[in-house]
């Protein structure tokens, strides 16, 4: 049975690879996220997502953690298969990313990605 979760070919779950995505990767800031790109060494667009603890309950955390995938998994990966852009896209949360709306988080995610697909043409 097909589901809607993220495949494992699509995720960037290594602490090595994050740490170095975040080292070499180009940083991209929003109002709540720091987003971090870097040529991706498979064939097609990768995701990851960190959302550090800020003093927040682990109930909040999750629940930006699912958010963020959400936006990942139904936004900026498709957006970058569309245009053909293999990157390995990390977003890391700050600590103003626990108070902010889906939609928020959504259009920040959606213009980095609309500005790294336009600038890879």
């Amino acid at each position: 049975m097909g589901g809607f979760g993220l495949p494992r070919t699509v995720r960037i779950t290594s602490s090595e690879e994050i740490r170095t995505l975040f080292r070499r990767g180009k940083r991209k800031r929003t109002r709540h996220l720091d987003v971090f790109v870097s040529a991706s060494p498979v064939s097609h667009p990768r995701w990851g997502v960190v959302v550090p603890k800020h003093k927040q309950t682990i109930v909040r955390r999750n629940r930006l953690k699912r958010r963020l995938r959400e936006v990942g998994r139904t936004e900026v990966l498709p957006r970058l298969r569309t245009a053909g852009v293999d990157i390995d896209f990390m977003v890391r949360a700050r600590p103003e990313a626990y108070a902010a709306e889906f939609d928020a988080l959504r259009d920040e995610l959606i213009a980095v990605v609309e500005e790294l697909c336009s600038r890879g043409r």
